[in-house]
């Protein structure tokens, strides 16, 4: 494998976090030419059924598993690797084998063997502005792994959501269902001087909103958004550069034109 050439490696938590949150840009990484592959360290297994859809009682895991990889193919990825840590659930004590009761560096050493097989250019996971563990853990296991790694990636980020466009869904959403309010989402998201790249991927989206529909076990947060909120985060993808460090200046508009003056 050329030392040159991009290479594109998305690490995630869970089946579905691979397009709600990255489809977009890994769609624009196979149209740039730019090989990818996404590692996901759960089969999601805590995901509980969208009703309607005649999944209740079915095996989470399997169902997400091949929502993961059909959405995956759609737009364009190379390879998938399914970790086998059990997904978290959102609050409680971890249960052994999942994800938050995995120490972060025995995380990282799994991510870091795979950086050093798949050598990539650019690494992205996410930021975790939503709030979920799993999304931090996973997060801090990939900013670890790159660290460690014996392949240094040219750049590294983490994938963001706008907090001013968190706000406008929370405001939307206590509109529709004024008992929202007390949940306290108005600090999700990443701040806007926390973001360092902006990717327009307009042309995408119907490609985004045909994969974001394979994962139907799921109800996806744009199904609740207004239209125009939707498409709004839907037709670009925000990200914030943690290596090489950002030192100011006008956002990036391409993350492997960046790898390549970096390399």
């Amino acid at each position: 494998m050329s030392e040159t050439t991009d290479r594109l490696l998305v690490v995630v938590a869970h089946p579905d976090d691979e397009t709600f949150g990255c489809g977009s840009l890994l769609a624009h990484a196979t149209a740039s030419g730019v090989p990818t592959v996404v590692a996901c360290a759960t089969r999601g297994e805590a995901g509980s059924p969208t009703p309607g859809r005649g999944l209740d009682g079915a095996d989470m895991a399997e169902v997400r598993e091949v929502e993961l990889r059909e959405a995956a193919e759609l737009v364009g990825v190379g390879r998938v690797e399914l970790f086998d840590w059990i997904d978290s659930g959102m609050d409680g004590e971890p249960i052994p084998g999942s994800l938050c009761a995995a120490p972060v560096v025995d995380v990282a050493g799994v991510i870091a063997s795979l950086i050093d097989e798949v050598r990539p250019t650019v690494v992205v996971t996410l930021d975790a502005s939503d709030g979920h563990r799993d999304h931090a853990h996973i997060r801090d296991a990939t900013l670890h792994a790159v660290e460690v790694s014996s392949w240094r990636p040219s750049g590294v980020y983490l994938h963001c959501l706008p907090q001013q466009l968190m706000r406008k869904w929370v405001e939307a959403l206590v509109r529709e269902q004024p008992d929202s309010e007390h949940l306290g989402l108005g600090d999700l998201g990443t701040p806007e001087d926390k973001i360092t790249t902006v990717i327009d991927t307009a042309r995408f989206l119907e490609l985004r909103e045909e994969a974001i529909a394979v994962h139907r076990s799921q109800t996806s947060p744009y199904e609740v958004m207004p239209a125009e909120l939707r498409r709004e985060f839907l037709t670009a993808e925000r990200l914030h550069r943690v290596h090489p460090d950002w030192v100011g200046g006008p956002v990036e508009t391409d993350i492997f034109a960046t790898a390549a003056a970096s390399r």
